[in-house]
């Protein structure tokens, strides 16, 4: 152990403290989630099972209808998506309780989920929006469940047939014609593109965490394959009628191409008004998508909801519940209430505790001070080096660290950028990038991807042959590989590569270190128990990766210090 605590040292992130005890609080989460079930009261809600809802291409989708006891028309609430609107939790045979989708076991649960048993995986709670006046709309996607055709996932077939169930809504006796859009990850996916498309009965769309750059967000993030969560995912569709199986192409496609692109929704178009939720706690996945999304479309009023807690916990809490109610009755049946913040921060120093919630008027903060950090022998400072060294590490075995003890309590609140210059012994090199907070020989964990209770603060990924920068929309704070091409390393070349990491905020305190790792594989082991399960990245062969910083090689964290003068 070094005496300077912050100087640049090996390490190994893969090993945190922490990981007995952790292990053993999932080990009580698969032999029972905690997810409370409830019965809706008898006489609130009626359900049409199975209705037909025809496209444009002849092709016959399957709905499920909710509906208040009452016969007066109301607004509509739809999602859309490939996991079957009939599988919703059954009570068990033998003793009590619901017998419930296999995720709330395998991805953990930080906190209690409650929703009714009509409620399927990652969908508003038909019984709860009914009972606030509102249709709940539950349809399988084309290929999926009792609905017909073959499904193309997240394509323009997709945004088309979604538009459809839109117009179809509104035009039914129960409706009164406004129709809104609503749910987590694929079932906010589902609704960029059919909301570019404009439908004339939409009225307003609450993505709940859903990526819109499938190539960035999830499958190559760094231009590195991913390879845990999609075969997990891609197993959950095995009944599912699909074109092509996403997986396999992501297997086949290692440069962001054409087909990659047509997977991008048009942001630009959307102009219907818009509660995106962007959390902290997703950074494998939709985080990164869902922050892009607020910032890229064209509605006027567009509201961001952040947050590191639990997704589904998240989703289905009481705060969220009255957000998402505030803003649907805003817009779908003209609530008078004051319009909802353009961003709602949540600020944490830890996993559990939250130390503030408050309003900001955009993203990335308007108070931001774009800060550097330059890589020293002593660690991180916020003066560049004036003498060349380095630090060399075997890219399975081991990994560099540099530190930075935060001098007084600092917020950090915004996505970070890292600029590295390196050598390697090898033609190529997939860089895994992490920044800790430490209070003293502590670890401190938060939430992450899958239900992952120990991430760090950010991670960011880049493979170094995939160095080359989109320039026309890259910003000093977020650089933009481009992906289109591989630039191989040559011997002894030191090259310069720039690497986002996702959006987060947090609260240092005096005294405490912000540590930043940098590795040749992932970060976290993948068991389900100690681990980022099914968090896997595309393993490459061994060998040394040298960092190199000093007078011409500027090599820097960029930060996003908030309030600082």
């Amino acid at each position: 152990m070094p005496t300077n605590p912050d100087a640049a040292a090996l390490d190994r992130p893969w090993r945190r403290p922490g990981a007995a005890r952790y292990a053993l609080s999932r080990l009580r989460g698969f032999v029972r989630a905690p997810v409370e079930v409830y019965e809706p009261v008898a006489g609130t809600v009626s359900v049409q099972r199975d209705v037909a809802v025809p496209t444009r291409d002849g092709t016959v989708l399957r709905v499920n209808v909710h509906l208040p006891a009452n016969t007066t028309p109301v607004p509509v609430l739809l999602c859309a998506h490939p996991y079957g609107k009939d599988k919703v939790p059954v009570r068990k045979k033998r003793g009590d309780g619901y017998a419930l989708p296999f995720q709330y076991r395998v991805l953990r649960q930080p906190a209690r989920v409650r929703f009714s048993s009509l409620t399927t995986w990652e969908a508003p709670d038909p019984a709860w929006w009914t009972t606030q006046g509102f249709a709940v709309v539950n349809c399988d996607l084309r290929g999926a469940g009792k609905s017909g055709g073959v499904g193309s996932p997240l394509s323009d077939q997709e945004g088309e047939d979604v538009y459809d169930l839109v117009e179809w809504a509104a035009a039914q006796p129960w409706s009164t014609g406004a129709v809104a859009m609503i749910g987590v990850s694929y079932l906010a996916i589902s609704q960029w593109k059919s909301a570019a498309l404009r439908p004339p009965h939409l009225r307003a769309i609450v993505p709940w965490e859903g990526m819109t750059d499938p190539y960035r967000d999830l499958l190559h993030p760094g231009g590195i394959q991913e390879t845990g969560f999609i075969k997990m995912w891609s197993r959950s569709l095995r009944e599912t009628r699909l074109k092509y199986d996403l997986g396999k192409e992501n297997s086949s496609r290692s440069h962001y191409d054409d087909w990659w692109r047509a997977l991008v929704p048009a942001l630009d178009r959307i102009d219907v008004p818009a509660l995106i939720c962007g959390s902290f706690s997703d950074n494998n996945l939709h985080s990164r998508g869902s922050i892009r999304a607020f910032e890229q479309i064209g509605s006027t009023e567009r509201h961001l909801y952040t947050h590191r807690g639990g997704k589904w916990a998240t989703f289905y809490s009481d705060d969220a519940l009255q957000t998402q109610l505030a803003f649907l009755d805003r817009h779908l049946r003209g609530g008078t209430q004051q319009g909802l913040p353009r961003v709602r921060l949540e600020v944490r120093e830890s996993r559990d505790r939250v130390v503030a919630v408050r309003d900001e008027p955009e993203w990335p903060l308007v108070s931001t001070r774009w800060t550097p950090l330059y890589l020293h022998d002593a660690g991180l400072r916020a003066t560049p080096a004036t003498d060349d060294s380095s630090i060399s590490f075997d890219t399975r075995r081991a990994a560099a660290r540099f530190g930075w003890t935060v001098p007084e309590d600092t917020e950090l609140s915004g996505p970070m950028a890292l600029r590295l210059y390196i050598g390697a012994d090898a033609a190529d090199v997939d860089l895994f990038v992490g920044v800790e907070k430490w209070d003293g020989n502590r670890y401190v964990p938060f939430e992450g991807s899958y239900g992952f209770g120990r991430d760090r603060v950010t991670t960011g990924w880049l493979r170094a042959s995939m160095r080359a920068l989109d320039e026309s929309r890259s910003r000093p704070f977020e650089p933009v590989p481009a992906y289109t091409e591989n630039r191989p390393l040559r011997p002894l070349e030191v090259v310069p590569v720039d690497i986002p990491l996702g959006p987060s905020s947090t609260l240092f305190r005096a005294g405490e270190q912000l540590r930043l790792v940098v590795a040749g594989r992932w970060l976290w082991p993948r068991n389900p128990l100690t681990g980022q399960f099914p968090a896997a990245y595309e393993q490459r062969s061994r060998g040394t990766c040298t960092l190199h910083w000093g007078a011409e090689r500027r090599a820097r964290l960029l930060v996003p210090v908030i309030g600082a003068s």
